[in-house]
């Protein structure tokens, strides 16, 4: 079956898959796939689809958003005093292991992947459904800074212990005034 995974996967998904690092080689991600199998409970289900191509392609699809969740955040660039405005909103349909217990406090960190990169956090909530974070942060930067950076998320739990249960990214190349709403599927945190 692994030997189907990398012909299997669109490539859109490498894509959003290797913005994680850019330094790695590409041999990295397929590994990354190959552990989905060891995570616990809703992906087992994934084992009993592993005959075919077609269904590979079609619970990477659609499994995923099920399977690790999805974030909500918008994003403003007011260019009049150079400034980014990045709200994180929502955390919906979250997985974390086990070990994280039942409710753990969830947080969600943020860099962008500028040369000297910049990182924020929001507030730690407890783990649910459908997180509610409702926060903003604003930083000074200039808009063609940004245009060549990606903007990463990491959800982290802060109890029991700290720890990256999912990531998820996306490109700021069309930043603009107009705030843009965008719904990102997480990911496997890399190894």
């Amino acid at each position: 079956v692994s030997d189907l995974r990398p012909s299997a996967l669109p490539g859109s998904l490498d894509v959003s898959r290797s913005m994680f690092d850019l330094r790695s080689p590409p041999h990295r991600f397929m590994k990354r796939y190959d552990s989905v199998s060891s995570v616990p409970s809703s992906i087992s289900s994934r084992k009993d689809s592993q005959g075919s191509n077609r269904s590979l392609d079609t619970i990477t699809l659609s499994g995923d958003e099920r399977d690790f969740g999805r974030l909500n955040v918008k994003l403003c660039y007011v260019s009049s005093v150079e400034q980014i405005w990045i709200t994180v909103l929502h955390c919906k349909d979250l997985c974390w292991p086990s070990s994280c217990g039942e409710s753990p406090r969830i947080c969600v960190k943020g860099i962008l992947t500028l040369p000297k990169p910049v990182h924020f956090k929001s507030s730690a909530k407890e783990g649910c459904n459908d997180i509610e974070f409702m926060e903003t942060f604003v930083f000074a930067i200039k808009l063609q800074s940004l245009q060549a950076v990606r903007l990463v998320f990491k959800i982290q739990t802060q109890t029991p212990r700290k720890k990256t249960i999912g990531e998820c990214s996306l490109a700021l190349r069309e930043l603009s005034s107009q705030e843009s709403n965008h719904w990102l599927d997480i990911s496997p945190p890399s190894k």
